[in-house]
């Protein structure tokens, strides 16, 4: 039985508290034709001492070292580009995988051929068994119209090499660049939906999640970055779907705002979000009146 290369791309910047752990959950691995690329960002820690120690023990784990800092996406982009597998894996260097993580992913995947993403969520409502596909259209039902699917980080997913060359990797912007491409690649193939439980996503201080969050970034440019994959000609919905979608995104925006000036006392950040998201206060007045009602 052929089973592919799967290319595990590790970025690295100032993680050797961590780098040890995330690359020994690699050689656990039941599933063998792997190869581990770490790209140190120019860590002014002990980061690629570790890395170059291991590299030492398996000829599968290759060591780059950036002349120049990329930031976190560019260095995601870069290790992509050194990957020989048929599948990409990205394994934040904080994180872990479980010994039966590769082979239960490169599974499904080789399941659906079509398909050009897989992800692991936690949230569990599925009524079919693991894994199965879901259709461009059926992805972004399940991702505007319902609770959505698509909101996790790159460690709980699997990508088909030439898809994400196809659609250039992902953008650079910061804190939703991951969503982002997962709506990218989604809108032009199937997604395939995988067990849940088969990553370790360690929460520490100073992750880009928290720091989105904490500046109101990612308030700003999520709100932006699904009006904008709803208006893509790739988007596979209906029209009318389109119009819940961007109904039920301005709902919620309007709730976030809201949020943001009375329970967290940030109204000058409220307004500001305001104006950056060009969200006017007649759209929110009108989006406030619906925040009662169910979604």
């Amino acid at each position: 039985m052929f089973n592919p290369l799967v290319s595990i791309l590790t970025t690295v910047f100032n993680r050797d508290q961590y780098l040890s752990y995330c690359i020994e959950s690699v050689l656990c691995s039941t599933y063998l034709e792997w190869e581990l690329i770490i790209v140190d960002d120019l860590s002014t820690d002990h980061s690629i001492d570790i890395a170059n120690k291991y590299a030492l023990k398996d000829r599968r784990i290759k060591v780059f070292q950036n002349e120049k800092n990329l930031g976190d996406y560019p260095n995601r982009n870069k290790a992509a580009s050194l990957a020989s597998g048929k599948y990409i894996k990205y394994l934040d260097a904080d994180d872990m995988i479980y010994p039966y993580t590769l082979e239960i992913m490169v599974n499904a995947m080789e399941q659906f051929p079509e398909a050009a993403l897989g992800i692991s969520e936690d949230v569990v409502e599925d009524y079919h068994p693991y894994p199965f596909q879901l259709t461009t259209q059926e992805t972004f039902q399940r991702q505007f119209l319902r609770r959505g699917i698509l909101g996790v980080g790159p460690t709980a997913t699997i990508i088909r090499k030439d898809a994400f060359d196809q659609i250039g990797g992902f953008s650079g912007k910061r804190y939703i660049g991951d969503v982002e491409c997962w709506l990218k690649l989604t809108s032009l193939f199937p997604l395939v939906k995988i067990q849940s439980g088969l990553v370790f996503w360690r929460r520490h201080e100073g992750q880009e999640f928290d720091l989105g969050h904490t500046t109101n970034s990612y308030l700003k440019m999520n709100y932006q970055m699904n009006l904008e994959a709803l208006k893509s000609e790739d988007c596979p919905l209906t029209p009318e779907e389109k119009a819940m979608a961007v109904s039920k995104i301005q709902k919620r925006h309007s709730r976030d705002i809201f949020n943001l000036a009375t329970k967290k006392l940030k109204p000058l950040q409220a307004y500001d979000v305001l104006r950056e998201t060009r969200f006017s206060l007649k759209k929110f007045c009108n989006r406030f009146f619906l925040l009662n009602q169910p979604d």
